[in-house]
């Protein structure tokens, strides 16, 4: 038994006719809307009406942009702080550098200076280490007996007097400074010229003048140089000046402390001198006469006179 479609399928043009109709009517629209543009006015409220749907739709799409490019800027923002963290960690390392070598050329040069002003001979030396005793006050130079030099030679930096060569090695030589407790440097006062005795005190900062009268003509500022008649230090060198007199009538010397010039615990590079000459002999001890023997008369008469 054959069935057949309901009567309400079977009405109506072909399918094929009405492709065929639907495609040269849309055919026309576009030309005449090409020419005319009379759907401009329909385009445009569809547009206004569709447009909430359109952007609802891509919200979730510009939301995940926006963070991602939030997450990508600060990866970048991070990146390029640790880059110029790194620069700028380069640039006062370069800096640092710089400052040293700089001060190190004006330590050079002023260690030029202080050698014309010397008028001796020098060596030039560098400071390697203090000594193992932190109360001792010495240094270790990296030039010895290989070099020239020899035990007593005076050592200057930039500033002044530092100390004397007292141990020499064949490669290095040991250095007591100026401020070694009971050093002693013979010095004068440039105001007056006053000779004195500088002892050091055991610290890095301070000397004192000892053995000066409370009447001394020293003041506080004085300019103290080496007075050269010891035949070691020339003469002129800087050695310190007073920081501070004390005259109190209960002691029988003032007190007077000095500050040195020269740099005892800051510069490295220092100058060895020559000894200006040999310290004269000191003068022979003169011996007291043995007492004179009594002649035998004058014995035998105090012995009459002590049993009468």
């Amino acid at each position: 038994m054959e069935h057949s479609p309901p009567p309400f399928f079977n009405r109506g043009p072909a399918p094929v006719v009405r492709v065929t109709f639907f495609a040269i009517v849309s055919i026309f629209l576009m030309v005449t809307d090409a020419r005319f543009r009379y759907m401009e006015p329909l385009r445009q409220a569809i547009s206004t009406v569709v447009y909430p749907v359109q952007r609802t739709a891509l919200a979730p799409v510009e939301a995940g942009g926006r963070i991602g490019d939030y997450f990508q800027s600060i990866a970048d923002l991070q990146e390029e702080n640790e880059q110029l963290r790194a620069g700028k960690l380069k640039d006062a390392q370069d800096l640092l550098t710089l400052e040293a070598l700089r001060a190190e050329n004006t330590q050079l040069r002023g260690l030029l200076e202080a050698r014309q002003r010397a008028k001796s001979e020098a060596i030039f030396a560098e400071i390697m280490y203090a000594g193992r005793d932190p109360f001792s006050r010495t240094v270790i130079i990296d030039k010895g007996t290989t070099q020239g030099v020899v035990r007593g030679q005076p050592v200057i930096d930039t500033g002044g007097v530092i100390g004397q060569v007292t141990r020499v090695q064949p490669l290095v030589s040991e250095v007591t400074l100026v401020t070694h407790k009971d050093h002693s440097v013979p010095v004068q006062v440039v105001r007056n010229g006053l000779r004195a005795v500088a002892f050091g005190l055991g610290d890095a900062e301070s000397m004192e003048l000892r053995f000066l009268p409370l009447n001394a003509a020293v003041e506080p500022g004085d300019e103290i140089v080496t007075s050269g008649i010891d035949g070691l230090y020339p003469p002129g060198l800087p050695v310190g000046k007073v920081g501070r007199v004390d005259r109190e009538s209960t002691q029988t010397f003032a007190k007077v402390l000095v500050t040195p010039a020269g740099g005892t615990g800051q510069y490295r590079q220092v100058l060895v001198l020559r000894p200006v000459g040999e310290a004269p002999p000191a003068p022979p001890v003169m011996e007291e006469p043995p007492p004179k023997k009594e002649p035998a008369k004058v014995k035998r008469q105090k012995l009459r006179q002590g049993q009468g």
